[in-house]
Formats: structure tokens, C-alpha cells, sequence
């Protein structure tokens, strides 16, 4: 047993930083946090790491440096305002945004830190959010279905274009000499694991999520080859590796990981993982029928399930996947809170800035504060929130938002409101497809950023029908990853024990409200009637403008290319 003080750190790595906390293991106390950002943040205009070469549409890559960066920054901080002694930390475990692809040498070195090849764009990591290789998820989804692949249910009955194999195909398509440089295909979530112990291990949350890996095997090659002649080795090549389970002790902490964080050498490294995923036990929420709601620049819902069932449009079912023993249920929505702060640095007027600023708040609060006081329906208004397409239940990045209904008379905080609407009408959706396929949602347990906003919260509580329960921390993900870590060293049996003893949740913390449950109702149906004209193939709009746009894009690239020369 470790001692009465023993202490992990959970490190959790987001879309533009990192956080390192540091929890005590016995109550799950936290002692200490820090953050640090990435200092390339996302590149998705324009290659900022090399000499600002401008990328295409719908691209969005990262360094890796910048997550190593995190250890050496983030952990040291955490540990000085925790005011612990680095002797008494057992273990450490990290989760990541997924998924998030690294292409490595054979020695796990990314390919963009390689001189030859540092102008590259393919050779740096793909951020979770790139969806420039739709066009190869749609062909992966089409032969799936002709040939009757039986792995297709397990994803709803798509892939995406965020996950491994539509990426990889599209280097190889894109930039084959980058493709056949690329000795692994490295999710960032086992690549920041590897940096910590010097061992290429795979997680099986995102091989089972992201990688396609059903029943202990991938797509085979024969598969791949019909895809394209050179893909064939794909997994042989490039993504086949031992897959290490939740929960379990990835390695030690190697010396050179030791001099980055100040930690002990020798420490337990769990096993990598995804951030939605390890926020399930942080809320004490791994029980069938608690679907979690990771809420921030995204949405991620995860639960439990006792059996396996095929879900429309959900992003896997996978054996142990949150946790042991059970079928874990992936679901998700691309945008959420990017969404709102698009629309807050787009669309509002410099008056809405300056009342703000007078009354000293945000223009986020400054618009609840108003579209609060309106009643349901009030601004006459409904909106679909795929302004970064749709992950669940349609998986298709080519979907684009909509606003209906605007008139003269519309305002900032009728906007605002319709678009926090639409993110919960996108949940209903979520939770009502899991209800109909035999995995019904009894509690929505939310989690992330977004939980500051009550009136937001209410909102979905009356939109989906279901009480909210909400996490106890602040910090849902770092706290699950130190939950990770405190089973991973054997503080605690299993992660649904540590779960219990370190995580928590405020159950029922928002009801539906009945009128207004009832008035949501019936925009309900109206969301649904624009969802599925617009996502189901009535009118392919919003494909064929994606479509114009990346022509416009190619033919100024290519009149830029003429000038220049």
C-alpha cells in the first residue's frame, strides 16, 4: 500500500495547452495545477513552424515539441504550487484530444523535426480537427459497406475523417514520399507516453475508437489494397503494434523524462488515453447508462454499456474501452464551445464589446445575460451546429451551419442563443439514437469548460428531457488521468475503485423544467426536419459549397505559385 501522502499527477493535453495535476491518492484531493500553452497553438491557415506556408482548407496540425514542452514546464509548476516533495509522486498518466496522429521514424522521432522535411505540411501532426481527408473517409465508408465489412456496425456505420486510416490515406495520396518516410503512425496520446518511457506502446481506447482494431485485428489488406494498390501495408507497415490496456503500468519513467518533469526515475507511466475517456471515472460516472459529456471547444459522450449494440453514427462501441469489463460508447459533436466563440469574434457588434467591458464581463456573459431572459422560441430562430461538420449521428465534415430565420429585427443574443440551442438539440439526437438501439441514457453527467455557464446547462436539461448531474473538479480530465496513474503504480485495485474514492459528481444538479420542455419540443422537431433534409442527402447544399470553396482555394494557390515564379 503507498503511503498516507502518496501522490500522482495527471497530465492533460488539450487543443491549445496542457495541464499537469497533481492529486493526492487516498482522497483524490487536488494539490496543485499548472498550464501550459502550446506555443504554435493550432495551425490551421498557415504553417507558422516553417516560414508561414499557407494550408489548405480544413487542415489543422500542431508540433510536437510544443507537448514535451508541457512536461517540462506544466509538471515542475503543478509540483511547486502543490508544495509536495517529488519523492512522495508514484505515478504520473496523460491523456490527449484524439485523434491526433504523429508520423514517426522508427525511434519515435516526428517527421516535421527532420530538417529535409520540416516544409512539409503531411509530416507534422494532425490535429483531431483535421478534416481535409473526408474524401478518403467517404471511399473507406463506401467499400466497407459494398464488401459487408463486418467492423463497419461498430462505428454506426461510418469513419470518420478524423480517425487513423482516412489520414493515412491521405498522406499516401498527398505526399507519398513523407508516406513511405513514416516508419509508425503514432497516436500523440501513446507518442507523449513514449517520450515518458522510452517504449512504443498502443492504447486500446484509441486502436478499438480511432484505429478500427475489432476483435483483436484491423482491416486486412485486402481491403486496403482495394482502397489503393500502396495502402495494402498500411497496418503491417505502420500502425500494428502491442496494445497495452486502461488502467495498466506502461513503464518506468525513464531518466530523461525524470529530468524533465523533476519526478523519480522509475515511477509508474500508465498507459495513454483519451481525455473524454478518462473523465468518465473523475465523475464517478462508469456505471451503464451514465453517458458523460465532456463540453469545451467540442463534445464528447462516452458511457458504459452492458452489451454490444450498433449505434447510428456513434464513433465505436469498444470492450473495455472506458473501462473493464463492459462495452464502452463513443458519440461526439466536432464544434460546440468553438462555435460560441466564433460567433462572439464574428458576428457581434462593437457596442455589445464596449457594454461588456463597462459592466466587467465577458461578451459570453453579457449574451446570456440577455438571450436568459427570452422565452422559448422568443427569437424566432433555429440553427444546425455543424459549423465544423458533424461527428455524431450523421459523420460527415462536410456539413457546414446554418442559422434559419433571421430577420431585421434579429439580435446578437437571439444568434447566441439559437446556437447554444443547437448544440443541445445535437445531444438530444445523440442520446435519443442510443435510446432507440437498446443502450438507454439514464443521467447526463457533464464535464469541461462549459459547465460554468448555468443557464447553459439548464438548456439541456430541458432539451434533452434528462436530469444533469455535474462533475465535483474543475479539472475532469487531469483528474482521470491521476486516477489512471494511481492504479497504474497500485494505489487502487481498478479504476472504477479509484474512480469511487477519487472522483465525484453533484447528482441532479439541473431538472428539466416541464413548459419549457414541452416548448423545446416542438423546435425539436423542426431541428430534426432541417437535420436530416440538409445531413441525409435531400439536398447536398453544404457539400457542393465545400466543394466550390476548395476550388476558389486551389485555382488563388495556384495563380499565387505562378506569380511568384
Amino acid at each position: 500500500m503507498p503511503a498516507a501522502d502518496a501522490v500522482v499527477i495527471g497530465v492533460d493535453y488539450g487543443t491549445l495547452s496542457g495541464r499537469a495535476l497533481v492529486v493526492r491518492v487516498s482522497d483524490g484531493a487536488e494539490l496543485g495545477s499548472a498550464v501550459h500553452p502550446y506555443s504554435h497553438a493550432v495551425m490551421d491557415d498557415r504553417l507558422t513552424a516553417h516560414r508561414g506556408e499557407a494550408l489548405p482548407p480544413e487542415w489543422a496540425l500542431q508540433v510536437p515539441s510544443d507537448y514535451v514542452d508541457v512536461l517540462k514546464n506544466a509538471v515542475p509548476e503543478a509540483l511547486r504550487e502543490a508544495g509536495v516533495n517529488p519523492a512522495d509522486v508514484i505515478g504520473i498518466a496523460t491523456d490527449f484530444t484524439a485523434c491526433t496522429m504523429v508520423p514517426t521514424t522508427t525511434d519515435g522521432t516526428p517527421l516535421s523535426e527532420l530538417p529535409e522535411y520540416a516544409d512539409r505540411p503531411h509530416a507534422y501532426v494532425k490535429l483531431w480537427k483535421h478534416h481535409a481527408a473526408q474524401a478518403q473517409a467517404d471511399r473507406i465508408n463506401e467499400l466497407a459497406h459494398s464488401r459487408n465489412e463486418p467492423w463497419i456496425g461498430r462505428y454506426g456505420g461510418f469513419i470518420s475523417s478524423e480517425w487513423e486510416f482516412a489520414k493515412g490515406l491521405q498522406i499516401l495520396e498527398e505526399d507519398p514520399e513523407i508516406y513511405a518516410a513514416m516508419d509508425h503512425w503514432v497516436e500523440a496520446a501513446d507518442w507523449i507516453v513514449w517520450q515518458l518511457t522510452g517504449e512504443y506502446l498502443r492504447n486500446a481506447c484509441t486502436a478499438g475508437y480511432k484505429g478500427i482494431y475489432q476483435d483483436g485485428s484491423y482491416p486486412d489488406a485486402d481491403f486496403l489494397r482495394a482502397l489503393n494498390p500502396e495502402f495494402s501495408g498500411f497496418v503491417a507497415e505502420k500502425l500494428d503494434h502491442e496494445i497495452g490496456q486502461l488502467g495498466a503500468r506502461a513503464g518506468g519513467l525513464s531518466a530523461e523524462a525524470a529530468g524533465w518533469t523533476g519526478l523519480p526515475e522509475g515511477i509508474a507511466v500508465a498507459v495513454g488515453n483519451v481525455d473524454a475517456h478518462v473523465t468518465a471515472p473523475a465523475a464517478d460516472a462508469v456505471a451503464p447508462g451514465q453517458m458523460v459529456a465532456i463540453m469545451g471547444t467540442s463534445t464528447c459522450h462516452v458511457m458504459n454499456g452492458e452489451r454490444l449494440a450498433e449505434v447510428p453514427g456513434m464513433c465505436g462501441a469498444v470492450q473495455g474501452g472506458i473501462t473493464e469489463g463492459l462495452w464502452g460508447y463513443e458519440a461526439g459533436q466536432s464544434g460546440v464551445g468553438d462555435i460560441f466563440a466564433w460567433y462572439v469574434e464574428n458576428q457581434v457588434p462593437g457596442s455589445y464589446s464596449a457594454e461588456a467591458e463597462s459592466r466587467g464581463m465577458s461578451i459570453h456573459e453579457l449574451l446570456t445575460e440577455k438571450s436568459a431572459t427570452q422565452d422559448v422560441g422568443a427569437h424566432g430562430l433555429i440553427a444546425l451546429d455543424w459549423h465544423s461538420g458533424n461527428r455524431s449521428v450523421l459523420v460527415d465534415h462536410e456539413l457546414s451551419g446554418l442559422m434559419l430565420g433571421a430577420t431585421l429585427a434579429t439580435k446578437p443574443e437571439d444568434g447566441y442563443r439559437a446556437l447554444l440551442e443547437a448544440t443541445a438539440f445535437g445531444t438530444r439526437t445523440i442520446i435519443e439514437a442510443f435510446n432507440a438501439s437498446g443502450v438507454p441514457v439514464t443521467e447526463l453527467v457533464v464535464a469541461g469548460g462549459l459547465l460554468k455557464n448555468s443557464f447553459l446547462m439548464q438548456t439541456y436539461a430541458d432539451i434533452t428531457g434528462l436530469p444533469i448531474s455535474t462533475i465535483t473538479s474543475t479539472q475532469g480530465p487531469a483528474l482521470g488521468s491521476a486516477i489512471h496513474a494511481a492504479v497504474a503504480a497500485g494505489a487502487h485495485p481498478d479504476v472504477p475503485t479509484a474512480g469511487l474514492l477519487m472522483g465525484g459528481r453533484r447528482k441532479n444538479a439541473y431538472t428539466p423544467q416541464p413548459e419549457a420542455a414541452a416548448a423545446y419540443d416542438e423546435l425539436f422537431a423542426e431541428y430534426r426536419a432541417l437535420h436530416d433534409y440538409f445531413g441525409r442527402g435531400t439536398n447536398d447544399v453544404m457539400r457542393r459549397l465545400k466543394a466550390i470553396r476548395r476550388n476558389a482555394h486551389n485555382k488563388r494557390g495556384t495563380h499565387d505559385k505562378a506569380v511568384a515564379a
